[in-house]
């Protein structure tokens, strides 16, 4: 196509330019990469977790815009990207590079570009120590290996898994869809609890608690007058327990806990030394 000389020169840049978006691209132009459904990855396939799901755990995890969201294997990004549309900062990290770059591009998309980061590398080399929620949805044989991390989070950290467990570390907290889910429809939440394995110094007596995870027993006091510890447990740095018929809660804060006793007589403060 030819242009008349009068044209001018700013004009016919014009046409051109827009001639050029109507073409057609060459057949071997490159085209952006899109993951594939059970694409192999390092540790598993990608399968794509669905939006509602997604929606879900954010919710148990009662994700807030205070919160930092670490995505281990995190695909196509979706969980990043959700975390990051709720007003939270999120990181992914993926082993695959083309996922990595895609992931960017899509949080592009969405216009949360500034709220997410995508790191390319090992998930059992990432660093955890920003997180507030951790998300997951891999192996139960990969979380088995995570685990160890996991509980060496700040107490109170929460960790989302979509199906898969972690071994004899009972879930805090279970949703499983009711209806319309085919595959992948339980949801688990652990909060990291405090570690307070051992013995403490308290003016009830000596406190030895035995702890597995977030459950506690254990005895208060000594000799025959020991009070076996019931229904204990943590919430991240909440403790709770029983013993010799009085309720103990209290934070734990390092070496120390602090807190309160309920009896019949009434409530009164109390605190535990290690």
């Amino acid at each position: 196509m030819k242009f008349r000389s009068h044209l001018r020169p700013a004009f016919q840049v014009l046409v051109l330019s827009l001639l050029a978006s109507c073409a057609p691209a060459p057949a071997n132009a490159p085209r952006d990469y899109e993951p594939e459904l059970w694409q192999a990855g390092k540790d598993v396939v990608w399968v794509p977790m669905a939006s509602e799901r997604v929606e879900k755990m954010l919710d148990l995890a009662k994700l807030t815009p205070a919160d930092f969201v670490v995505d281990l294997g995190s695909g196509d990004g979706v969980t990043v990207i959700a975390a990051a549309r709720r007003g939270a900062r999120a990181m992914g990290v993926e082993f695959n590079p083309d996922l990595v770059t895609f992931s960017k591009r899509q949080a592009q998309r969405a216009g949360v570009a500034d709220k997410t980061e995508f790191v390319q590398g090992d998930l059992f080399q990432a660093d955890l120590s920003r997180a507030s929620v951790i998300t997951l949805f891999l192996l139960d044989e990969i979380n088995l290996k995570l685990r160890p991390s996991l509980l060496a989070l700040k107490p109170g950290t929460r960790v989302l898994s979509n199906t898969f467990r972690m071994g004899d570390w009972e879930p805090d907290t279970t949703e499983t869809a009711r209806s319309g889910c085919a595959n992948w429809c339980s949801l688990y939440l652990w909060i990291v609890p405090a570690r307070v394995d051992g013995t403490w110094r308290s003016s009830e007596g000596p406190l030895v608690l035995k702890q597995q995870y977030q459950k506690l027993g254990g005895a208060l006091g000594t000799g025959a007058l020991a009070a076996p510890v019931l229904d204990g447990r943590l919430n991240g740095d909440e403790l709770r327990f029983t013993a010799g018929g009085a309720e103990y809660r209290g934070r734990v804060k390092g070496e120390l806990i602090e807190g309160t006793i309920t009896t019949g007589g009434g409530i009164r403060l109390w605190k535990a030394t290690r």
